[in-house]
């Protein structure tokens, strides 16, 4: 009789909480960054579906770029905005003898005679043509390696070498030249303008990329400094607008300090950004903006540390007056909360938990662009998109994941240009609840008002029960449409009906809220 009155009471508490006024106020006179773009990259896997029927490309891109409707008015698609181009180095062509599994390898334009031939990458730059005919507008190359020909050891991986870039004391300039090449050759043959190209991908990764594995290299901020203002001479002596990107960072400890490396890999905002880095600073380049760009990795967890970095972050990006982009991220193994990075998850599980790491990366962090890693994986999680193949991809069975369609509820929504505003939970006595906009155990919020003038709410309820949610801040009769994605059977951004200003979240859900 004890412990059923116990349960009851129980209930009763869980109700009550639920029941509780929850009223999420837009604080409208505090623009905070502008959203430029979310992304994914087509490493490595759109040099093979990329060569699939053209049904299933046509399939797999409408899931990645649309922005369009169904009938029902479902959104066909998570309506990315910018595509990362691995522009590869020649391990391919290699073979074997690269010291790089098979699936990794990437084809390079420039051959060993100098020449350059346009029909590699082929793959990929069929999903550029099917991102573009998305209305997809911004593209960015990143080179995990300098072309096998420039490279210290001729090859496309580190292996056998320390923590200096794999480049040739000679051939900065020859990379230049081929970087230029190449942005120009795919306009010309493609019809698509690189807006952004990144030379260095992970110079900081204390794992130097040692074969066999993939394509990868160190490099020294003197290194990338050389690299990168390289380039910018050739852009500017070609006249080619693409902007020039730094650094790519592995982990964002290595902006802020030192993390399993030494000085010279480390300390990167202040070392291309303060201009008393004379050997380093790239704020007088052509073509190289205020930007650093890192990857979200091992940062992750604890979850106070989640937090407490991206907020050290913001503060030096402010001191500098330096942008950020998150550029890639997925699970790795220290993120145990769901298991490590090992067996792909179509549940609502990942999906969450890389929900919560974007709120953080945009509200803490203030990210002004987010990508997520690889669009398509196989069994780890690592994929937007789940490929399931026998044959190393050559053929293959593509299955969206609720992780996909918990990103489209950031991306579908929030379209380039839109501006962030700070969100503050309110109780029914309209108190101020602290830091209330974000429990990462329970529901996190965040808004934003696009270039047309429309305002979109994103709430993400990570807990077990439904929680009440109320709608304050903007002047007029709003009302919300609402998009949910969840673990319950056809809940992929689906449209869950009409909202004046109060609601409920369901329980392990997201749900956008798009004001009409």
């Amino acid at each position: 009789m004890r412990l059923s009155h116990l349960f009851i009471m129980s209930l009763m508490t869980m109700t009550s909480q639920a029941q509780q006024t929850r009223i999420y106020h837009i604080d409208t006179d505090n623009p905070q960054q502008q959203i430029l773009h979310f992304g994914a990259s087509d490493a490595w896997s759109m040099q093979f579906t990329g060569l699939w029927p053209q049904a299933q490309q046509e399939e797999i891109a409408d899931w990645l770029f649309s922005s369009e409707n169904d009938a029902q008015g479902q959104p066909r698609g998570i309506g990315l905005s910018i595509w990362r181009f691995n522009l590869g180095a020649g391990s391919s062509e290699q073979g074997d003898s690269s010291q790089i599994q098979p699936g990794t390898r990437t084809e390079c334009f420039l051959q060993q005679d100098g020449t350059y031939d346009w029909n590699k990458q082929l793959g990929q730059r069929r999903f550029l043509k099917l991102a573009k005919q998305r209305g997809v507008k911004h593209f960015l190359a990143f080179m995990n390696s300098c072309p096998v020909y420039f490279t210290k050891n001729g090859l496309a991986t580190n292996t056998g070498r320390g923590g200096t870039i794999n480049l040739k004391d000679d051939s900065y300039n020859a990379v230049a030249r081929f970087a230029a090449t190449v942005m120009k050759g795919i306009e010309a043959h493609d019809s698509i303008h690189f807006d952004y190209l990144c030379p260095v991908n992970e110079p900081d990764g204390h794992w130097n990329w040692t074969g066999p594995k993939q394509e990868g290299s160190p490099a020294t901020n003197r290194e990338v400094a050389r690299l990168a203002k390289a380039i910018s001479k050739e852009f500017k002596k070609q006249k080619i607008t693409t902007q020039i990107m730094t650094n790519e960072s592995s982990d964002l400890r290595c902006l802020l300090g030192t993390h399993e490396t030494d000085w010279q890999r480390g300390y990167e905002v202040s070392a291309f950004w303060n201009p008393d880095s004379t050997a380093t600073y790239l704020g007088k380049s052509y073509g190289i903006p205020r930007v650093v760009m890192a990857h979200s990795y091992w940062t992750n967890t604890p979850i106070s540390y989640m937090r407490q970095i991206r907020e050290e972050l913001r503060d030096t990006l402010k001191k500098y007056q330096v942008d950020y982009w998150q550029t890639e991220t997925c699970i790795m193994g220290n993120d145990e909360e769901i298991g490590g990075g090992g067996y792909y998850d179509f549940s609502m599980r990942t999906g969450l938990y890389v929900a919560r790491i974007m709120h953080h990366d945009l509200v803490y962090g203030q990210a002004k662009s987010w990508s997520w890693w690889r669009a398509m994986g196989s069994d780890y999680k690592d994929g937007l998109i789940r490929v399931y193949s026998t044959d190393n991809w050559k053929s293959g069975k593509a299955i969206p994941s609720k992780l996909m369609w918990c990103m489209g509820n950031f991306s579908r929504f929030i379209r380039p240009g839109a501006t962030r505003y700070p969100v503050t939970l309110l109780d029914e006595h309209r108190q101020i609840v602290q830091d209330g906009e974000t429990d990462p155990r329970a529901v996190m919020v965040s808004a934003y008002r696009n270039i047309d003038g429309s305002w979109v709410m994103v709430a993400i309820n990570y807990s077990e029960s439904a929680q009440s949610f109320t709608i304050d801040g903007i002047q007029g009769n709003q009302v919300w449409k609402a998009y949910r994605t969840s673990d319950v059977e056809g809940e992929s951004l689906k449209p869950v009906g009409i909202i004046s200003h109060s609601t409920r979240l369901e329980p392990k859900s997201i749900t956008t809220f798009v004001a009409q």
